[in-house]
């Protein structure tokens, strides 16, 4: 009976047409170390070119690719994408989260506090409320407000190694599955994002 299912499957899979995807690959300047990506608004695509402290933006319909610089000592990790359709940047090597204008292509700078020195930023995503949660591997967490700029970091409660970050779904019930505070300062760190 079972040699029968067997064959019964193996004959099925060998019947059954296979629709392969078709990739594209596209080249981008030689030493770029490309490393995270971000789907841009408008069909381009973000990267960070970490090894030569850029990021990136490719057109896959032309191919060409634009290369905005964010600094001297720039080593940016993850991108992600705002509402209103900026690039965000986790940078390293600046110690900075870098918001980057898509029509400009202008970037501004937003330090973090000297208590996070060299954080090890490395990636962020936004919540719904439009704060962006940023992870730095050296033992942080913190959020930007782009409303008004203000940055809040707190130490990781296991210490290095915060790596990735991401936004949850809302739960069943309709709240959210986990809660970002905006509590005052002398209440213990917040929740990550929801």
């Amino acid at each position: 009976m079972l040699r029968n299912a067997a064959a019964l499957l193996f004959a099925a899979l060998l019947s059954t047409t296979v629709l392969a995807a078709e990739v594209k690959y596209f080249p981008l300047p030689p030493g770029s170390g490309p490393r995270d990506v971000a789907p841009a608004t408008d069909g381009r695509v973000w990267y960070t070119a970490q090894k030569l402290g850029l990021l990136g933006l490719l057109d896959p319909m032309t191919g060409q690719s634009q290369q905005i610089a964010l600094g001297a000592g720039s080593s940016p990790r993850g991108v992600v994408v705002g509402q209103d359709g900026a690039a965000w940047v986790t940078d390293a090597g600046l110690n900075a989260l870098v918001k980057v204008d898509p029509d400009r292509l202008s970037a501004k700078h937003y330090p973090l506090p000297g208590s996070a020195a060299d954080a090890g930023l490395n990636s962020a995503t936004f919540d719904r409320a439009g704060l962006l949660w940023f992870t730095g591997q050296d033992g942080y967490y913190g959020r930007l407000d782009p409303k008004n700029g203000e940055i809040k970091v707190w130490p990781a409660p296991g210490g290095a190694g915060p790596y990735g970050i991401t936004t949850t779904p809302m739960a069943r019930s309709g709240t959210p599955a986990s809660t970002a505070s905006t509590s005052p300062a002398s209440t213990p760190a917040p929740a990550m994002p929801r």
